[in-house]
């Protein structure tokens, strides 16, 4: 019967697949473990291993070609097998499988009639299912039984490895007693709490046991989920089972030379070091697997190993690292809520553009000196920055300006916001006419602003109405960085520290005081060469102070 191959959820983040390759085509035979195509998901390229034995009668997707995790990607049954009532359900939107879903209906009076509950409780034994093993799992592939039927298994006791769509990992028993049913052969796939296996007294009633959790499970979700597993029988197929998987264990390759090893063995033997064509798998089809790593002893290579590393081969003990995991989770505050909703309509719906420049300060370190020799204030090389960026905009008011869908509004009054953090995010006082106050006006109203900020005393008049921003973490050390567009601004000035630089004077190396600014424009607005003759404004009254009194 012909089953179908559906894109896999191969990582956490993942939510469609790219077929990098196919690495077989329609009409190959493949087997169980095969890889059948290279698969980019947004972390990386993986491998689609086959989980049938049979022939691709299909292939859906073609070649850099995306399609949504469970999306039909191939179609593998018997050689001549007729799949054109399949296609015609994938394609208008129906089941998997109509063939399945034929034998389904035509069971379903039977089944109906077996779902009645079944008393199991005088059955000493328990059912063992598939567990969740992972935050994405859905189903799990026994990659190899390590207990067969009639094994005594003690709690503890590792009974198979499990394939997950992360990782290859042991399944342990819970119960002391005997395997008595293993309901999954080796390479199959089960969905999250199917049953596995049984283990109990020896000689218990197990297949009473099994159809009372069939009912049961049928019961809770409307039936037939379970069919697989009725269908199963219990130990027969488990007694020759042994054999064959050695006779399949002989080749770790397919005929067409590619590996069969589970995603885990490939991870630890390049971490190893290992020649994993060297070694010898024991899963199911000759899969190279977990244990097959651990036990691998690489007698050729260790001598000359050792001999390049120059030791005696001595083992290198890595301490075990104990930690605990905590977090802490917080609801968000309506201040951080709205910054937030502002800035990010800002950074997607404005296309920012950013243009740097330096600006020597020696000057403006000079004059600051002399005026703090006779303000009431102490001025800082922000209140400069507010009153140089206030008097380039008097030069260039169409930098002063705001985006309003339809219109542009140019602003002739210039009022300057200054982002302020603190506790919950980040504020942004205004000082209004900024253009026609001095610099010690400027400096006190900033302290108080700040202040106020900072006691959340601040009134929604001391942060509306600003027409530009300035932003300032060159008192934090920061050299250079870019800022996001506080609305309805168009313009805001990201302002790093002053560093002492290697600078040409007059011919010579010099150092000297420089200081990075970076404009973040609206390029609905504001144009590259219009920012760039502002930022030039800026660096001739910063450069030259004293142009700012005038």
């Amino acid at each position: 019967m012909a089953e179908v191959i559906r894109m896999p959820k191969m990582s956490d983040t993942m939510e469609e697949g790219v077929i990098a390759s196919w690495l077989v085509k329609e009409g190959d035979k493949v087997k169980s473990g095969d890889i059948l195509a290279e698969v980019e998901t947004d972390k990386a390229t993986m491998e689609l291993e086959s989980y049938e034995d049979g022939t691709l009668l299909h292939i859906g997707v073609k070649e850099k070609d995306a399609v949504p995790i469970d999306a039909v990607i191939a179609i593998i049954g018997e050689e001549g097998e007729d799949i054109s009532g399949l296609l015609k359900e994938i394609e208008s939107g129906g089941s998997d499988n109509g063939a399945a879903k034929e034998e389904e209906s035509s069971d379903s009076g039977a089944e109906e009639e077996e779902v009645e509950e079944i008393d199991a409780s005088d059955v000493n034994a328990t059912v063992v299912t598939m567990p969740k093993m992972s935050d994405t799992m859905t189903e799990g592939t026994i990659a190899s039984w390590q207990k067969k039927v009639g094994d005594s298994v003690s709690s503890g006791d590792v009974m198979a490895e499990v394939e997950t769509d992360k990782a290859t990992m042991e399944l342990e028993a819970y119960e002391d007693g005997t395997l008595l049913y293993i309901g999954v052969e080796e390479g199959d796939s089960v969905e999250v709490d199917g049953v596995l296996a049984i283990v109990g007294e020896k000689g218990a009633d197990f297949e009473k046991l099994l159809k009372a959790h069939q009912a049961k499970a049928k019961k809770s979700s409307g039936g037939g989920e379970e069919k697989k597993e009725a269908k199963k029988e219990a130990p027969k197929k488990e007694e020759s089972k042994p054999a064959a998987t050695q006779e399949k264990a002989t080749s770790s390759t397919t005929d067409g030379g590619r590996l069969k090893a589970s995603p885990l063995a490939k991870k630890m033997a390049e971490d190893k070091g290992y020649d994993i064509t060297k070694i010898k798998g024991s899963g199911d089809h000759g899969r190279i697997v977990k244990k097959d790593i651990e036990n691998y002893t690489p007698a050729a290579d260790a001598p000359a190993k050792q001999a390049a590393a120059g030791g005696e081969g001595t083992a290198v003990n890595i301490p075990q690292v104990v930690g605990e995991e905590s977090y802490e989770e917080v609801n968000v505050s309506q201040m951080r809520k709205t910054i937030g909703k502002r800035l990010a309509e800002s950074k997607f719906t404005a296309p920012h553009f950013y243009i740097t420049m330096e600006i020597n300060m020696d000057k403006a370190i000079e004059a600051r000196k002399a005026m703090n020799e006779f303000s009431p204030v102490k001025i800082s090389f922000n209140d400069i920055v507010i009153k140089a960026v206030s008097a380039a905009l008097r030069q260039h008011p169409k930098v002063n300006s705001s985006w309003l869908g339809d219109k542009i509004r140019y602003n002739k009054h210039i009022h300057v916001g200054v982002a302020v953090a603190v506790d919950e995010g980040l504020l942004v006082p205004v000082i209004r006419f900024a253009d026609n106050k001095s610099l010690s006006h400027i400096s006190a109203e900033v302290k108080d602003l700040v202040g106020k900020a900072h006691s959340k005393k601040l009134q929604p008049a001391d942060w509306e109405g600003n027409t530009f921003t300035v932003s300032n973490l060159g008192m934090f050390g920061v050299e250079e960085f870019t800022a996001i567009i506080n609305p309805p601004d168009s313009c805001i000035l990201a302002i790093g520290g002053i560093k002492q630089t290697p600078i040409v004077k007059d011919g010579q190396v010099v150092p000297g005081n420089v200081m990075k600014v970076t404009l973040s424009a609206d390029h609905r607005v504001v144009d590259g060469a219009l920012g760039a003759a502002f930022l030039q404004t800026l660096k001739g009254l910063l450069e030259n102070p004293v142009r700012i009194l005038v």
